[in-house]
This record gives structure tokens, sequence and C-alpha cells, in this order.
């Protein structure tokens, strides 16, 4: 589907400056809820991570993460509500896209709304400068299957630039919704999240280590200049806007979703029961 085939549509804008893991996820949450709902318009929330932050996919092992390393480093651990492996949550700029199930540009199968959405996510590095691409997935990622990185092996129509992977997305469909979010690490070593994991040997973390380097990147990486935050949330605003035929309104997070990512921090995210669960 083209551009010119979406009828034009007001969705709404969220800026966040950073926070907690569990606070981000849970924010997510309450606006996939208020937004399957009918209760607020289709959003794109753009957020950062303070403190560093490992997100683990809701049904990863939590025997994958290293937690003596990660207190040490004073990083965070949050379970997403997405699927996916871990991800370190770093020097990024962070995606969400909520919309009801029934609104074109996200109906239709996972693949076909990561085919629309990954257009927009082109579009924006493209005005980056950076040349990227999103195609089926390759077989031959399928041999690192069993690896808790993210970042290691791409999925259908995620992002790559040079065969490398570049941004991390993920998606969720509940209550008649669909919550899609991403990483976007702009900048830093994108092998610090092997700090944190288990390996059974120094030989298998060294390798862990290196396969990384292989197969994902940072803009910075691949950019003359280093991009800002700032930067970035403006081409990505501009890249979902023209691709999806979009304004977009800034608004914040209404009274009753900030009550509600409030009880999920409690209840859910912020919780061992959560968190550890598996």
């Amino acid at each position: 589907m083209l551009t010119e085939d979406y009828p034009a549509a007001n969705w709404r804008l969220i800026i966040n400056s950073a926070g907690k893991g569990d606070w981000n996820m849970a924010v997510d949450e309450a606006i996939l809820e208020s937004v399957a709902n009918k209760g607020q318009p289709p959003t794109l929330r753009l957020y950062a991570w303070d403190p560093y932050c490992l997100s683990l996919g809701h049904a990863q092992r939590v025997i994958d993460v290293n937690g003596g390393a990660l207190a040490k480093l004073g990083w965070d651990l949050v379970r997403r509500p997405t699927g996916g492996k871990a991800i370190l949550h770093a020097d990024e700029i962070t995606y969400s896209i909520t919309a009801p199930q029934d609104e074109p540009r996200v109906s239709g199968t996972v693949i076909e709304s990561y085919q629309r959405l990954s257009r927009a996510l082109l579009l924006a590095l493209n005005q980056l400068g950076i040349t990227a691409d999103a195609k089926p997935k390759d077989p031959s990622y399928l041999q690192k299957s069993a690896d808790p990185i993210c970042f290691d092996s791409p999925s259908d129509f995620e992002i790559t630039s040079h065969g490398k992977k570049i941004i991390g997305s993920a998606q969720a469909r509940r209550l008649q919704g669909v919550l899609q979010h991403g990483s976007i690490p702009l900048f830093g070593d994108i092998t610090r999240i092997v700090q944190v994991l288990n390996y059974p040997s120094s030989f298998k973390f060294e390798k862990g280590k290196q396969y990384l380097l292989q197969r994902a990147c940072t803009l910075f990486d691949i950019h003359p200049c280093k991009i800002s935050w700032s930067t970035a949330a403006n081409a990505i605003i501009d890249g979902f806007s023209k691709t999806l035929n979009v304004t977009f309104i800034r608004s914040s997070i209404s009274t009753t979703e900030l009550d509600r990512a409030q009880e999920l921090v409690k209840t859910k995210y912020g919780n061992d029961d959560w968190t550890y669960r598996i």
C-alpha cells in the first residue's frame, strides 16, 4: 500500500524525557490499552532510558542475565510486553507506535504491518543520510537462534545497513490493539550487552562479542557524524508522517494513562513476579 492510498489522519505525538525501564514499558502498555479502546488516537511515542536498561522479551529466560554484572554496572532490568530477545537500551532513541488493529496502517498480519512501518523507518534513516533496507529474514541467521541477543539476528523486514542490523523492533497484539516499539542505537559500543549476559565460557563470551560486531552496529558506526537524539526524533516523525499520510499533533500522556502506568509499574514491570517469571 502506497502513502497516497491511506486516508489522511491525525495521530498523537508524545515525546518523553529519559525514564526508567519499568516506567517506559508501563507507559507503552497503558497507551496500548487506551488506544485499543479508542480512548486516544493512534500514537507515536519517542523516548529514552535512564539508567541504561537491559530488556528481555516477554518469553525470554531470565537465566540469560548475569545479575551480578548488571548490578555492578548500575543498569536496570525489565521484561518487555513484546517478544524477541535481550536489548541493552543505552545511547539510543526508542520509538513506539500504538494503534487499533482495524487501523489500515497496522492491519493484517504481523509481517504485513512490519513491512509498512519499516518503510517509514527507512525513510527516516534516508533523511539522516543512512542507506538501509528491510528484507525477509536471511535463513543463515537461524543457526544463531539460541543466542540471547536481539541485535544478533534480524527478523523479517527489520532494518539493516551494509548487512548489519541497526533497528531492533518487536510487536504485541492484545485488546484489539497493536503495539510496535523499537530500539535505534545512536552511538556507543554495540557489544556492551555481552557484559550482562551469561555465557558458559570466556571463549563463548568473546565469540558472542565478535559475532555481534559482525551482525549489528550503531548509526554512528555507519555515519560520518554523531546523530543527536533530537535530530533522529525529527527524522522519525517526518518518516512516519510522509509514509503513513499522518499529521502528528504534539500531546502528552493522559491522566488516565499516567495512573494506569503507575499501577503497571507496581503490579507488573517493576515487580519481580513479572521480571523473573521465566
